[in-house]
């Protein structure tokens, strides 16, 4: 049965939080098996991967709140904002904002998740988020703005999903939980995530530089 989402209860505003893939800046964990331009080309992939499933959804806005500058990965339709100096709890803070000033309902994804899909309905609740098998979160989305959303939640923990939630019903939202996904963050990870995902370009870097066949 095909179940038509309500274009209330989709968000009007994405927003891709990520960092320009520069070696040695992005993708760290992954250098006991890969170098720094390795795990260069794998985090490229990954936006690339990501940003491709932003084009394609039923979204008005796309964003990027970048740390660094643009490359060739971000395709035309996307505008960019720079994030702030401050904690990850802050970065997040400024790019949700950023996307409210566009329009919501606001879903904003990071770049760790090269195998995300963006069907995403809030069905009613207030906010949507989406954890990782790591204990983090690939995907945190609000119906409306809401100040301190971020505040007082441990960032990069084994918790930080779990203390993400707490956080959000603590002000009164009510959360839809989506799926649960790999984060690439260790080789371990990376080998995972492109077996399970063949198709993606992150799977076709991934062969591509450790000469795995599948």
């Amino acid at each position: 049965m095909m179940v038509v989402v309500r274009a209330a209860d989709r968000a009007r505003t994405l927003v891709l939080l990520a960092k320009e893939p520069v070696p040695g800046r992005v993708k760290t964990r992954l250098h006991s098996e890969f170098s720094p331009v390795e795990a260069a080309a794998l985090a490229s992939a990954a936006i690339e991967d990501t940003v491709r499933v932003m084009a394609a959804a039923d979204a008005e806005h796309r964003l990027v709140a970048l740390d660094g500058r643009a490359g060739p990965w971000l395709p035309v339709g996307f505008d960019v904002v720079a994030q702030p100096d401050g904690d990850l709890g802050a970065r997040l803070t400024a790019a949700v904002d950023a996307a409210f000033d566009r329009g919501g309902p606001v879903l904003l994804v990071g770049m760790d998740s090269p195998q995300l899909s963006l069907d995403v309905s809030f069905q009613g609740a207030d906010a949507v988020l989406g954890p990782t098998d790591d204990g983090g979160f690939w995907a945190v989305g609000l119906r409306e703005r809401c100040p301190g959303a971020f505040d007082g939640v441990p960032m990069s923990t084994d918790h930080t999903g779990a203390d993400q939630l707490a956080r959000l019903r603590q002000l009164g939202l009510t959360v839809r939980i989506l799926p649960t996904l790999r984060d690439v963050d260790e080789p371990a990870d990376a080998c995972a995530v492109a077996l399970a995902h063949p198709g993606t370009r992150f799977a076709a870097a991934w062969r591509r530089l450790t000469a795995v066949d599948v």
